[in-house]
């Protein structure tokens, strides 16, 4: 072949995928979603730039998200105020199409799904945590915790879920998922259980509970509490009412960040040290609700509902790098990281 027929077969195969693939993500990338959980859409953000790459509009009150190892999908739950149910979503991340929608229970909040994509837990407002297969897409069970199903966490080698209700159980729900999705323990905490967050190796559930501007940590072997984790709230704070709600371990396993809402604070602790000593206080814009962090543990993204941004922390200088406009009410967040098809 001579080099101009080569070169011109070059030019082809380019122009070629760009007919096929306008408008959609560049592969080998991370990227931020976010949830508008009072809007009807997504934000999605390049975490080289971040710069808002995309605006997906997928239904009313979009709640939970969750996606795969692989991120080949993405899993959004629709809250769906007025209506009877709520929805799960398949959404593809390349091309940003909503592949597929299945009814579900009332108000979805935070699921989770295995590393591999196989099985999705969503927690409905009827009681129940739905269990749905993945690629079949269908629900093959319910799991009653008792409470308002809330939060949900899964473990990295795929084999367990925690889930984390609302309400008068005070306590997290063990399920074994390869078992039949059966339900094998619980751990009790000393007040309503809000966000966990489950350390990488599995070894260590920590909890926001309600009544407490901290969080408290479990074994998940003895299902024990064995530490209580108080912040250090500044004196002019003090009498200004607040709660927890965000919660996340670095990747790293080195630190945990946990969202002060109403004292707009994120509170910084020391995993590495069995009394979880606080390195600092972060001081936000408004009111924040969750947070992530990439996998590289470089950056850590908040979401601050008041004022429909995402903050952007480097997490080594512990200094707010920018802020990113998205929608109404910004809550889940999840960095993804694009491989090639």
């Amino acid at each position: 072949m001579s080099h101009d027929v080569r070169a011109a077969c070059f030019v082809l195969a380019v122009l070629s995928s760009a007919a096929i693939f306008p408008e959609t993500a560049e592969a080998d990338k991370q990227f931020l979603w976010v949830t508008n959980a009072y809007g009807n859409d997504v934000h999605v953000i390049d975490v080289a730039t971040h710069k808002v790459v995309k605006r997906i509009e997928v239904g009313p009150q979009p709640h939970g998200i969750a996606a795969p190892d692989d991120a080949h999908v993405v899993h959004i739950a629709i809250e769906n105020f007025k209506g009877p149910t709520g929805e799960l979503l398949w959404v593809d991340p390349y091309t940003y199409e909503t592949k597929h929608r299945l009814e579900i229970g009332p108000k979805p909040n935070q699921l989770a799904c295995t590393p591999d994509g196989g099985w999705i837990y969503v927690p409905c407002n009827d009681g129940m945590y739905w269990v749905i297969d993945g690629k079949e897409k269908k629900v093959v069970t319910k799991i009653r915790t008792g409470g308002r199903p809330h939060n949900t966490q899964a473990s990295r080698d795929g084999k367990l879920m925690y889930l984390s209700p609302m309400g008068s159980p005070k306590k997290v729900t063990i399920v074994d998922v390869n078992a039949g999705h059966k339900v094998i323990g619980t751990i009790p905490f000393d007040n309503v259980v809000r966000p966990p967050a489950l350390a990488p190796d599995g070894k260590r559930l920590y909890q926001n509970i309600d009544g407490l501007l901290g969080f408290q940590a479990a074994d998940t072997d003895t299902r024990e509490v064995f530490a209580t984790v108080k912040h250090n709230i500044p004196k002019e704070l003090r009498d200004k009412g607040s709660r927890c709600h965000g919660l996340a371990v670095r990747p790293d396993q080195k630190e945990i960040w946990s969202c002060n809402v109403e004292h707009q604070l994120v509170h910084i602790h020391d995993l590495t040290r069995d009394d979880f000593p606080e390195i600092t206080a972060l001081p936000m814009i408004g009111k924040i609700y969750w947070l992530c962090f990439t996998p590289d543990s470089k950056y850590a993204y908040i979401s601050v509902r008041s004022e429909r941004k995402v903050c952007v922390v480097d997490t080594q200088t512990k200094e707010t790098i920018t802020h990113i406009e998205v929608g109404d009410t910004p809550k889940r967040n999840l960095v993804l990281t694009l491989a090639e098809r």
